[in-house]
């Protein structure tokens, strides 16, 4: 029996109420637009940045946090309760999750982009409140799917990269103000690995051991080998996080290799889940989701020339866009474009046409365009140390984060006249 058979059997009487995975998939197309906005007001100090307070650091987060982190919440409370098919005890937790992390990080991009550490700090912890909720939700669900085998074990990594994650992003939120960490840049770079490639990345690779064999109607990845590239990816997040702190190379260097090892044999395993299914056109969003895997070595490839200087005085900038625009925004939207129509689907009744409808949208063909020039002309502009470059592709990104809020206005749309 193939994932969706076994992923869909008696899916519907375990869906929460609709409002609440699409508030967070709303928040995460409205914080899209926001973010390639934010970029774009700051895009001179983009192409070189190193951190700090202003806009730069505003659309980093916005992208962090307002969209990639709202989609982990809203997919993850609806998909892991289905595949586990055990329902939720109580919906109220994952209500407060969103009125602490979406008004926090709100006034926490505001403390940001005004460089005010007196908004930044509550708003950093009022933010921690929620994703620490979040994790308790998290586990909550991973403690009752001991039947999900490597996708559980990817979350319960993911989850304790996630505390860390709180943990230094509230540390360096409180630095701004107090100047108490010796180093703040080697934090700041631990606090990007544990976020990207930690708690993002390691869900990102754990879900698509479910949703890719879903939708390609396929077997689940051979677990022998899935257990190896979990292990590799895990242990490249460790060595990666303890080398930042350490502000060591040599250990930099072996958590780099680590990590291509662990993307090479993903890559391999995802291979041949597509080559063995039986839906082989799998339209638009799959294009994007092997962009967004050909992202991954290649932020890796980057990250190894940043740190043997080879990738020009702006290679650390190039190893971090890479991480957050190339793989992660780029493999998220592509999984979000097909979640939502899918679950809209499923809210809206038996047999509704939503899924086909949306397949070859208008405004996905627009968003798709848009996101990949935007993210190849911004690349250049950061190894050039172009800033009108850098403005361009920043407009060429909101064009498409506003055809992306298009798409998901018309699928709550669908859904609406049910409620």
């Amino acid at each position: 029996m193939n994932v969706a058979a076994g992923f869909l059997g008696g899916a519907k009487s375990r869906l929460l109420p609709r409002s609440i995975p699409f508030r967070f998939f709303a928040s995460a197309a409205a914080f899209h637009v926001l973010m390639w906005l934010a970029l774009l007001l700051g895009a001179e100090d983009a192409v070189g940045f190193r951190g700090g307070l202003g806009p730069a650091l505003t659309s980093v987060h916005l992208l962090t946090l307002g969209v990639l982190t709202t989609t982990a919440i809203g997919a993850s409370v609806q998909l892991l309760p289905v595949a586990t098919r055990r329902t939720l005890h109580a919906v109220w937790p994952i209500r407060l999750t969103f009125w602490l992390i979406v008004p926090g990080l709100i006034a926490l991009t505001v403390g940001m982009h005004l460089a005010q550490p007196s908004i930044l700090v509550p708003a950093a912890v009022a933010t921690a409140a929620g994703l620490f909720l979040f994790g308790v939700l998290l586990a909550d669900n991973l403690r009752r799917a001991g039947s999900l085998g490597v996708v559980g074990a990817y979350g319960w990594a993911a989850l304790a990269m996630l505390i860390l994650t709180i943990a230094l992003g509230v540390t360096l939120s409180i630095n701004e103000e107090t100047g108490f960490l010796p180093d703040h840049a080697a934090v700041a770079l631990a606090h990007l690995i544990l976020g990207g490639f930690g708690f993002m990345g390691l869900l990102a690779l754990g879900f698509s051991h479910v949703l890719i064999p879903m939708f390609a109607l396929a077997s689940a990845p051979p677990k022998r080998p899935s257990y190896a590239g979990f292990g590799a990816a895990a242990a490249a997040v460790v060595l990666g996080t303890l080398g930042a702190l350490a502000d060591s190379r040599s250990l930099l260097t072996i958590a780099l290799f680590t990590g291509l090892a662990a993307a090479a044999t993903h890559l391999w395993l995802m291979h041949r889940v597509l080559r063995a299914g039986m839906r082989k056109r799998l339209g638009l969003s799959f294009i994007l989701v092997r962009a967004g895997w050909a992202m991954l070595p290649a932020t890796l490839l980057a990250g190894l020339a940043a740190l043997y200087g080879l990738a020009g005085g702006n290679g650390g900038t190039l190893f971090g866009f890479l991480l957050l625009f190339g793989w992660l925004l780029t493999f998220l939207v592509a999984i979000l474009q097909r979640i939502m129509p899918f679950l809209a689907s499923m809210f809206a009744g038996s047999g509704a046409p939503i899924v086909s409808e949306f397949a070859n949208a208008r405004s996905l063909r627009l968003h798709a365009a848009c996101h990949g020039l935007a993210v190849a002309t911004l690349a250049v502009a950061i190894l050039r140390d172009d800033a009108t470059m850098a403005r361009l592709g920043s407009a060429i990104g909101l064009v498409g984060a506003i055809a992306f809020a298009w798409f998901t206005a018309e699928v709550i749309r669908r859904i609406l006249p049910d409620s």
